[in-house]
C-alpha cells in the first residue's frame, strides 16, 4: 500500500510516519516545502491514499495563509486531476482542517477554501475525501512557544522556566495525536465512515487554567512524589505529553531515602486514592515491623534474599508463620488486628517491595507497636 503525505516533517505528521514505520505493508512517500510543486503527480501516482496534513497556521505575512493553504491544496487538486486522466487511479485524500474553518479569519476562510476545493475536486475526479476539522492538537512532538499552550507549558514547566496564563478560564477544545493517528490508521484500514467530514474522538474540553495546573501538579509530583490520576483519559494524555518534554538531564530524579543500622526505607510513589509505593531492605538477622493495623493494609513482595514473615492476633493470640524467597514471587499480605514482623533469614540483604493502601499520614499513623 502507498501512502503520500504532506506535511510529514510537522507536528502530526511526525506522529504519523512514526506510526506507518512500525508497519511493514505500507510505503511512504512525502511532500513537503523543499519539493517543487510539478513534481507532485509523479509523488502522488499509484498512491493509495494521500494524507494533506500540511499547511501554514502562523505566518508573519497574513498572506500565507491563503498561499500555504488554499494554495498548496489547489496544487494538490491539480495532481490529482493530472493522475487521473493518465493512470485512471486516483487515491483517496484525508484532509486535516481546522475548527477555525467556521470563522471569518485569514486563517478560517483558508482551510475553509481548502475544504471546497478538495470537495470539488472529488466531484470532479472520483475519490473519496475525509475531511477533520481538527481542534487544537496535543502530545509529543509539538513546538513550544508557537501555537501550542499545552506544548508550551509542558516545555517550560519541565524546565521551570516560568508560562503566562491570561485568561485562565479560557476554553480550551483538544484533541491527543495518538487518537488522531488511531483515526488516520483506521481509515487506511477500510474504517471510512460515511460522513464527509469526520470527526477524533474523544475531544476534550477544559480551560487554559486547569491545563496549566496539572502540568504544574505533573512537574510538582518528583517532591511530593504524589501521583495525579495518570491512568486514563485526559491526564493520561497529559501526563505522557508532559514526560515526552523532560530534557534529559531530567529523565532521572532522586527520592529521599532513610537509613538506621537496620537497612533503608525509600518511598517511590503516592497515589491520592490508590496508597504508595515504597521498598526496603533489611541486613541479615535483622528483623523489622512489630506492629499492627486497625484498618491499613499492605503488600510485600520480596525481590532479593529470604524472609521469614510472622504473624499474631492480637486478641486471640493465634500465630501463624511462612518464608519467602526472591527466588518466588509471592505476595504477603499484613491482616488488620494481627501483628506482624519480618525478619532477614539469609546470607544476604533483603530486598522488599512495599505497597501500602494509604499513604502514611503521621498525625494518624494506624501503626501500633506491638513486638512478637
Amino acid at each position: 500500500m502507498k501512502v503520500v503525505i504532506t506535511g510529514a516533517n510537522g507536528f502530526v505528521g511526525r506522529n504519523f510516519r512514526q506510526r506507518l514505520a512500525e508497519r511493514g505493508d505500507v510505503s511512504v512517500e512525502c511532500f513537503g516545502r523543499e519539493d517543487r510543486p510539478e513534481g507532485l503527480p509523479t509523488v502522488i501516482a499509484g498512491a493509495d491514499v494521500v494524507y494533506h496534513l500540511a499547511g501554514v497556521n502562523r505566518p508573519l505575512d497574513p498572506e500565507d495563509f491563503a498561499r500555504g493553504n488554499a494554495g498548496l491544496t489547489m496544487t494538490l487538486c491539480r495532481a490529482i486531476a493530472t493522475v487521473a486522466a493518465s493512470h485512471g487511479k486516483v487515491p483517496k485524500v484525508i484532509f486535516t482542517s481546522s475548527i477555525q474553518a467556521e470563522r471569518d479569519n485569514p486563517y478560517g476562510r483558508s482551510k475553509r477554501d481548502a475544504e471546497d476545493m478538495l470537495l470539488q475536486s472529488s466531484r470532479d475526479s472520483g475519490f473519496l475525501i475525509r475531511i477533520f476539522r481538527l481542534p487544537n492538537v496535543f502530545g509529543k512532538w509539538a513546538r513550544p512557544n508557537y501555537n501550542s499552550a499545552v506544548a508550551t507549558f509542558c516545555h517550560n514547566i519541565a524546565r521551570d522556566l516560568p508560562i503566562e496564563v491570561h485568561a485562565a478560564d479560557a476554553p480550551l477544545s483538544l484533541v491527543y495525536v495518538d487518537d488522531v493517528v488511531d483515526r488516520f490508521l483506521r481509515l487506511l484500514e477500510g474504517d471510512a465512515g460515511t460522513e464527509t467530514y469526520a470527526v477524533v474522538a474523544p475531544r476534550y474540553e477544559t480551560t487554559v487554567g486547569e491545563v496549566a495546573g496539572l502540568v504544574r501538579e505533573f512537574h510538582a509530583s518528583r517532591r511530593s512524589l504524589v501521583t495525579e490520576r495518570v491512568g486514563q483519559g485526559f491526564v493520561r494524555a497529559l501526563y505522557a505529553t508532559y514526560v515526552s518534554y523532560l530534557p534529559v538531564d531530567r529523565f532521572a530524579y532522586e527520592v529521599p531515602q532513610y537509613g538506621d543500622p537496620r537497612g533503608v526505607f525509600v518511598e517511590m510513589l503516592k497515589t491520592r486514592d490508590s496508597g504508595q509505593f515504597s521498598f526496603f531492605t533489611a541486613h541479615p538477622g535483622v528483623t523489622r515491623g512489630g506492629h499492627y493495623h486497625h484498618s491499613k493494609t499492605e503488600k510485600f513482595l520480596v525481590i532479593r534474599g529470604d524472609a521469614r514473615f510472622r504473624f499474631r492476633h492480637v486478641q486471640t493470640g493465634e500465630s501463624h508463620e511462612l518464608r519467602t524467597s526472591g527466588a518466588t514471587p509471592v505476595i504477603v499480605e499484613t491482616i488488620p488486628g494481627w501483628t506482624h514482623d519480618i525478619t532477614n533469614v539469609g546470607a544476604d540483604e533483603l530486598v522488599v517491595m512495599l505497597w501500602a493502601n494509604e499513604i502514611f499520614d503521621r498525625n494518624r499513623p494506624d501503626t501500633i507497636s506491638c513486638p512478637l
